[in-house]
């Protein structure tokens, strides 16, 4: 038996963890990313022809950004967003990559999606 598209899209997928963050002083829920949210994260870092990664875009902030894109509050919204983004790339780079690492495992962004979109 295959599923139907009502069985595709109404099926709750998007995980959520909770991670401990020591240095914030206490615990932030991470979710993996939409299809549409890594599309529009993954767009930030193109040329303006859409066909390849600007080095300078895909590097600056991107911890950050990619943090920002995942925590969310209980209801699922996001708690960072436009200047607030750049405040949280201000953070301990530990605790953010204590977060970008469950961000990129809940989001199917893997090691080497990761050195594409940067550039290395």
């Amino acid at each position: 038996m295959y599923l139907s598209a009502d069985d595709i899209l109404s099926a709750d997928d998007l995980v959520r963890e909770s991670v401990e963050v020591p240095e914030w002083g206490g615990t932030v829920l991470v979710q993996g990313m939409s299809g549409t949210d890594r599309d529009h994260f993954e767009a930030q870092m193109l040329n303006d022809k859409m066909d390849g990664v600007v080095k300078d875009k895909a590097l600056d902030n991107y911890r950050a950004r990619l943090a920002a894109a995942c925590i969310v509050n209980a209801d699922g919204k996001r708690l960072f967003q436009g200047a607030a983004v750049k405040r949280l790339g201000e953070k301990s780079a530990q605790a953010l990559s204590r977060v970008v690492d469950v961000a990129s495992r809940l989001s199917g962004l893997t090691n080497e999606d990761a050195q594409e979109l940067t550039g290395n």
